[in-house]
């Protein structure tokens, strides 16, 4: 109920760039480009967490970037959808360049975009999915540009983790430890032997999306890599250090 009110309130009320808020647009042309007009990199957390595969990130996480993925997340403008999308398919076709995932576009069936598992009460406190919604949206820009790609939403959280805000990396780490596993036999059956993308909105320091590579490991899945939107600029700068 509150997403579809979000969705019709952003219908009537007029809109305002979400990076800037200068603009009657949800997304004005100078904000896209910072969000989804560059080429994708390489981040690396320091340190970085055991189980880590490579990560590529379409922009740092500062300005106009945060603004817009809060504004999806927290305040349900759900119009950002379609260029947070845009810019982790662009992430993931990062990775498939650098050669780390070899050639996506081999293998048995499509790639598969597995997003981090929100808490169901974070996904009901915000009224929509925001990490499917964006893989789903990712997806579909995927496959317009030849690569075919599914959204395979098959993690959950299997017991309580506390909110990873404020916590260091070693006590994110051991937050999510052994915290995520896939939905019982519909989720294996779909990740056995495929090539799976672990996808996520925001890297801070790793550890959710090292945890996420390991549930779908366990489950049979092929770990090529992972793709978020954003990285903090620190972990930009140690891949080229």
């Amino acid at each position: 109920m509150r997403g579809w009110w979000r969705e019709i309130t952003g219908l009537v009320l007029p809109p305002v760039c979400a990076g800037c808020g200068r603009s009657r647009l949800v997304l004005c042309a100078e904000c896209r480009i910072r969000l989804c007009g560059g080429r994708a990199r390489r981040v690396v957390p320091d340190p970085v967490p055991p189980g880590l595969p490579s990560v590529q990130a379409a922009a740092p996480y500062a300005d106009a970037v945060r603004h817009v993925l809060l504004a999806h997340k927290e305040r349900g403008a759900m119009g950002l959808a379609e260029p947070l999308g845009a810019a982790l398919a662009g992430a993931v076709m990062g990775v498939r360049r650098s050669g780390a995932a070899g050639d996506v576009r081999g293998g048995s069936g499509p790639l598969l975009l597995v997003p981090v598992p929100s808490t169901r009460r974070a996904v009901a406190g915000r009224g929509h999915d925001a990490g499917r919604r964006i893989a789903l949206a990712a997806a579909r820009g995927l496959r317009a540009a030849g690569i075919p790609a599914r959204v395979a939403a098959v993690l959950r959280l299997r017991r309580a983790v506390a909110d990873q805000a404020g916590l260091d990396a070693s006590h994110r780490r051991a937050n999510v430890a052994g915290a995520m596993g896939v939905t019982e036999r519909v989720g294996r059956l779909w990740l056995q032997g495929k090539q799976v993308m672990v996808v996520d909105d925001l890297m801070t320091t790793g550890a959710s999306l090292a945890e996420a590579a390991r549930a779908v490991s366990a489950a049979g899945g092929r770990v090529v890599g992972a793709a978020v939107i954003a990285a903090s600029p620190r972990a930009f700068e140690n891949h080229r250090n």
